[in-house]
């Protein structure tokens, strides 16, 4: 078998061959029809270093991308609020970042205004050990009141920001704070049944779920489609997934989450690329290209208060 384009003769990826490859794809995106915002990346995640990050958003044509950074526990995964505005400075205008820290820790309230000051837009990803309206929590979504920035939130069944059931209370006590909710559990609740402990649900949605509910009901939250959670909740149900995305249009922001390596399944488990398969499929199931633009790229831009291009 002969070497592709970006390998040496023993099949291994050549730093230089890969920045060719890489720059030839920034000019695919430069001349994109379409504007793309990825509301959920990592630097780091996994182990992908720095190049293969940018090589993969370049892969799918994404002019913006929102860098999430984690902390506390999360940092043997991904990269760190340093990391991720290192990364920020290297790439001006391509990468948005968001602030992280633990809300149990003393400190929290310091670091996130220090990110925020110093140009984060938001706060999280909020993946940690504790009650969504816990008394950590709130501290989070008041300071981020003050600042003025959303916050976005990994619900996951008594593992991270537990208690979705009281949610409700806390979009009535924090009206001017704009959440963005995420997912297992955010995307398992679509439905109006579900076993909280099946995190990837399969089969036909009944109506009148608890996120699709919030999201009707409450003007200041958001629904993030990336992981293979919001996959899941896309694909389980084509025909409830098309009207929800109908009805939803206006409130519902895109993102990856992805860890491959190349935009193509590279260097993961599963071979298979999340933003290779959500951003067709997103197009089949939008009523028509407003929409889908909307939900790529409006949507978000505009929660995030970014300047048009």
């Amino acid at each position: 078998m002969l070497p592709s384009p970006c390998t040496d003769m023993t099949g291994n990826l050549t730093r230089r061959n890969f920045l060719a490859a890489a720059a030839a794809a920034f000019v695919r995106a430069q001349s994109a029809p379409e504007l793309i915002l990825d509301i959920h990346q990592h630097v780091l995640y996994n182990g992908r270093t720095k190049d293969q990050l940018l090589a993969h958003q370049l892969e799918h044509q994404i002019t913006t991308t929102v860098l999430l950074p984690g902390e506390g526990w999360m940092l043997p995964i991904l990269g760190g609020n340093r990391e991720c505005a290192g990364f920020q400075a290297e790439h001006p205008g391509r990468f948005v970042r968001f602030a992280c820290s633990d809300p149990a820790e003393s400190r929290t309230p310091d670091v996130l205004r220090g990110d925020i000051r110093r140009g984060a837009i938001g706060i999280g990803e909020m993946k940690f050990h504790v009650a969504v309206d816990s008394p950590e929590m709130r501290q989070i979504y008041k300071l981020a009141e003050g600042l003025g920035v959303p916050v976005l939130i990994h619900f996951e069944y008594e593992t991270y920001n537990t208690g979705l059931e009281r949610f409700q209370a806390i979009l009535k006590a924090y009206p001017k704070v704009n959440f963005i909710g995420h997912a297992q559990t955010w995307w398992g609740n679509i439905s109006a049944e579900l076993d909280p402990l099946d995190l990837y649900p399969k089969g036909r949605v009944k109506p009148g779920g608890l996120t699709d509910r919030l999201l009707s009901d409450y003007p200041n939250i958001y629904g993030d489609l990336s992981a293979g959670s919001g996959l899941n909740a896309l694909t389980r149900d084509p025909d409830f997934a098309r009207d929800f995305i109908r009805r939803h249009t206006r409130k519902l922001v895109w993102g990856s989450d992805c860890d491959c390596r190349d935009g193509k399944g590279g260097g993961i488990k599963s071979g298979q690329c999340l933003a290779a398969q959500s951003l067709p499929l997103l197009r089949k199931l939008a009523p028509d290209t407003a929409a889908f633009r909307r939900i790529v790229h409006e949507n978000a831009s505009a929660l995030l208060r970014l300047k048009k291009s």
